[in-house]
């Protein structure tokens, strides 16, 4: 079973920048949201001709792109098999909410509930997969957040399209989900907190609060 790791925050929290520091000859990063990454030359290091950077927000090819990493049977088709790609260890998809969003775009003019449970299967088949890679595999998922008031109190949970994902409560198939934030010109990862969905693994950090850089994450789960 990978290790799957969720990255939720709001826009400008540093979430995909928490990703400088992975190696890219190791990492397959897909842009699902398409607007590229956020830090100085990286287009050098993910770029189709390195094999390492996919640009979709298209479900099925994702989970085609993660069968041909984590090889095996393909999910939907048993008569299909490929062998593993043995030299990546870490795959990014940023955002899980811009899968979400196109999706809901290019059936907008579908009617009825299938549409939302069609949405909901998506996503969720995207996690299942994701959990059942290699264990030689960690799949970081990068979500937007949203924050509620609840009975006075603020909580800060993944932002879903559609109610039906949103009962499925994504968080409940993760042990780890981080939440980005930006404050006091500060970037960080919150790693536990009460008006939060933000979690870790017992004992997997010293702080509620730590740098916002995934690699040290990945090494103290690694640790763990």
């Amino acid at each position: 079973m990978a290790k799957v790791i969720g990255v939720i925050g709001e826009s400008g929290s540093g979430k995909t920048t928490s990703m400088e520091g992975l190696d890219p000859k190791t990492t397959v990063y897909i842009d699902a949201d398409k607007k590229g990454l956020s830090w100085k030359g990286w287009r050098k290091q993910y770029n189709t001709d390195a094999k390492n950077y996919i640009k979709s927000d298209i479900p099925q090819t994702i989970i085609n792109a993660l069968w041909r990493i984590n090889g095996g049977k393909h999910p939907d088709d048993p008569n299909k098999e490929c062998e593993p790609l043995k030299g990546v260890k870490t795959i990014v998809i940023d955002t899980m909410n811009g899968i979400m969003v196109s999706t809901e775009m290019r059936n907008i003019k579908v009617q009825g509930y299938g549409k939302w449970s069609d949405l909901a299967a998506f996503i969720w088949g995207i996690m299942d997969y994701a959990l059942a890679m290699r264990d030689d595999l960690t799949v970081i998922l990068v979500f937007h957040s949203i924050t509620e008031t609840e009975d006075g109190m603020n909580w800060t949970h993944i932002r879903t399209n559609g109610r039906k994902l949103e009962k499925l409560v994504p968080e409940s198939k993760l042990t780890t989900v981080l939440w980005a934030v930006h404050q006091d010109g500060k970037y960080s990862f919150i790693t536990s907190s009460e008006n939060s969905t933000a979690k870790a693994p017992k004992g997997a950090f010293d702080k509620d609060e730590i740098p916002n850089d995934i690699t040290l994450v990945l090494k103290a789960l690694e640790e763990y």
